[in-house]
């Protein structure tokens, strides 16, 4: 889980935790009070999504998530053939600080950033360029989001969460996707000779890698970093986004051809790595790169990108398989695993990025039988979007899973879209951001065309004369 779940998960929590506690205090006054302190808190649930700006998607707290989950929306929306509202795109657009980057959310947008309130930050700024890419009109502004996370990249061609920070897997992932969605190398983008793939290939557990030793199993893994030692530790969440980055892609990937054959998955073989399940036969090849999973010399490093996307994609297939298609997490305020949902359909994009189309299937299909277990996924816009995602990037439709409409669930967390897919109707009529009706094209059309005739005939008119 990467620090931006971790923080929001734990806001989540504490604010689960605030509205379990309220019923029991409730429970012990007469009705009458009772009544009285749930219309208050249905009113106070009301005056905070009445404060909300109108262009956003959720209506929870957007101190720590704004940005991210409008950017999640945006890419899902996209991704399902719908056209975003103008306010949605326009909300977006005007979290930009003079500097380019993106904070996780301005409150005031007419006032100048203050990093000393609201540092700039990585992640929130690289799926703001994803999204914004991917709806179009606003090269500008992820022209100058681009070059400040340019600017900040550090010596060893990563990033971290915030500027200067230590570099991670993640942010350094999530900014190969914001560099290829701007149509950016990010191979040509370099601090002392070091890319992003320099970063990311210090991160996976390779033979020779320091930790492998103590991880059985975990052979093309990524940690999300090393430790004080400059050990690593297999991370779920990191070898998600990392197996995805090396592939050169972003959240957005391009749907597999479901009539294409899976290409089967090569896990990384050690010759002597501590015993474990390092020795598993995999397949014949992954189709990447050399794609016969194999670094017997104990290279700390694999040379090639597409050799690190298989070698960690095998990873997440033999870890999901062994967990029944998902993924599980330990919660900070309980020892019991829980299953990890957002990961897990993260895990599903990476793999059908990597044309693993049968065990992306397998664990898109865990998505689906589950999808009422996860609570997030019935109004959390970062939660139904991910979910999106992963269906389309399997291939299905990415507005249903398992027969539940996500796109309706996505649209009612926020700005209806100006145009929904496979439809001629519109809800620009609901948009007061100005998104110009798909009927008053067809208006317009039809005038012109009434004027062109009437220009002809009348050309024709006088000829006849």
């Amino acid at each position: 889980m990467s620090p931006r779940r971790r923080r929001v998960t734990a806001l989540a929590a504490a604010t689960v935790l605030c509205a379990t506690a309220a019923p029991v205090a409730s429970a012990a006054t007469p009705d009458g009070a009772a009544h009285t302190a749930a219309r208050t808190t249905s009113a106070a649930a009301a005056a905070q999504r009445a404060a909300l700006p109108k262009g956003l998607y959720g209506d929870g707290d957007p101190r720590y998530d704004g940005v991210w989950r409008q950017s999640m929306a945006l890419l899902a929306l996209h991704g399902a053939g719908a056209v975003p509202a103008k306010k949605a795109v326009d909300w977006l657009t005007d979290q930009q600080c003079a500097d380019g980057s993106f904070t996780a959310y301005r409150a005031d947008t007419g006032k100048p950033c203050d990093p000393a309130k609201a540092p700039s930050d990585i992640n929130a700024t690289t799926l703001a360029v994803q999204a914004l890419s991917a709806v179009g009109g606003r090269s500008e502004t992820v022209g100058k989001a681009v070059d400040w996370i340019a600017s900040v990249q550090n010596k060893d061609g990563g990033w971290g969460y915030s500027p200067g920070a230590d570099s991670d897997a993640n942010s350094t992932s999530l900014v190969i996707g914001a560099l290829d969605a701007a149509g950016r190398n990010p191979a040509k983008t370099t601090k002392n000779g070091k890319s992003p793939y320099d970063a990311l290939a210090s991160f996976q557990l390779t033979c020779g890698a320091k930790g492998i030793e103590d991880a059985p199993g975990g052979q093309g893994a990524f940690a999300y970093q090393p430790d004080k030692k400059g050990r690593l530790s297999p991370n779920n969440d990191a070898t998600a986004a990392a197996s995805l980055a090396a592939l050169g892609k972003g959240v957005l990937v391009r749907p597999l051809d479901r009539d294409a054959k899976s290409i089967p998955v090569s896990p990384l073989k050690c010759a002597s790595t501590g015993g474990g399940d390092n020795s598993d036969d995999g397949g014949n090849g992954s189709g990447n790169g050399s794609g016969d999973g194999q670094d017997s010399g104990g290279r700390s490093a694999l040379d090639d990108p597409k050799d690190a996307a298989a070698a960690g994609a095998a990873y997440l297939a033999r870890t999901l398989e062994k967990d029944k298609g998902r993924f599980t997490v330990v919660t900070p305020s309980s020892d019991e695993e829980k299953p990890d949902y957002a990961n897990t359909a993260d895990a599903v994009i990476a793999l059908a990025a990597g044309g693993h189309r049968t065990e992306a299937d397998a664990s898109l299909k865990w998505l689906a039988d589950h999808l009422d277990d996860w609570d997030k996924a019935k109004n959390d816009p970062s939660a139904i979007s991910a979910l999106m995602l992963a269906s389309r990037a399997t291939g299905h439709d990415a507005a249903e899973l398992g027969g539940t409409d996500l796109l309706e669930r996505l649209t009612a967390s926020g700005p209806a879209p100006a145009h929904m897919p496979d439809s001629d109707k519109d809800s620009s009529a609901k948009d007061d951001g100005g998104t110009f009706p798909v009927w008053a094209f067809i208006l317009i059309g039809l005038a012109v065309g009434a004027g062109i005739g009437i220009f002809l005939s009348g050309q024709r008119k006088r000829q006849q004369l």
